[in-house]
């Protein structure tokens, strides 16, 4: 099974990524941890162009080009081999977050993004945790992380809530598969839904 966590910058899915596959593991099962931009040596060359840098970097068509050829990247080398070995992946962020950063907030580029997903990808997750938080409180988290990978923080609170909109469409567009979480609590009360909603 595939499991996605999306969300805005901040949100705290990284954190519930972490803590499902440390349930799933304890359950018995044999759990891949990844992310994205990432997961595999090549995705993650990738990955420092896509996250570090001034937020005008690369035009959204470009970004979503480069995401693209992470993912695939990713695909082929982490997540199909573990799901054709019978392995459960949970990953940090997959097709949604490009649907939303590129496809909606950065540019109206939905169509574009989808075909490139079908053409290249073919695969959604079999369930998606949106880990829904104010925008406010993720773009404050965000920023107080440091580090070199706040390119798209760097955009700013208006885009921070465009995207916060962008993933509460993507729940109603897609209901038999994607679930939002409500984000406020501690990391084990959101933990909490998360697993119910599993």
């Amino acid at each position: 099974m595939l499991i996605s966590f999306e969300g805005i910058d901040g949100c705290g899915k990284s954190t519930q990524s972490r803590l499902l596959a440390d349930v799933l593991t304890a359950e018995g099962r044999e759990v891949v941890l990844t992310r994205e931009p990432g997961g595999s040596p090549g995705a993650e060359e990738i990955r420092r162009l896509l996250v570090e840098g001034a937020g005008e970097r690369w035009s959204p068509e470009t970004e979503c080009l480069l995401f693209t050829a992470a993912r695939r990247d990713h695909m082929e080398r982490l997540i199909r081999p573990a799901l054709d070995a019978g392995r459960t992946v949970v990953t940090d962020r997959f097709a949604d977050s490009t649907r939303v950063y590129q496809g909606a907030a950065r540019g109206d580029l939905r169509v574009l993004v989808d075909q490139l997903h079908g053409l290249m990808i073919g695969t959604e997750p079999a369930r998606t945790f949106v880990i829904d938080i104010d925008p406010e409180t993720g773009l404050a988290r965000g920023q107080a992380r440091g580090g070199t990978e706040d390119r798209f923080e760097s955009l700013g609170l208006e885009f921070q809530q465009r995207l916060a909109r962008g993933f509460r469409a993507l729940a109603a567009e897609y209901p038999e598969r994607v679930r939002l979480i409500d984000g406020r609590g501690t990391p084990e009360q959101v933990a909490a839904r998360v697993r119910q909603a599993l």
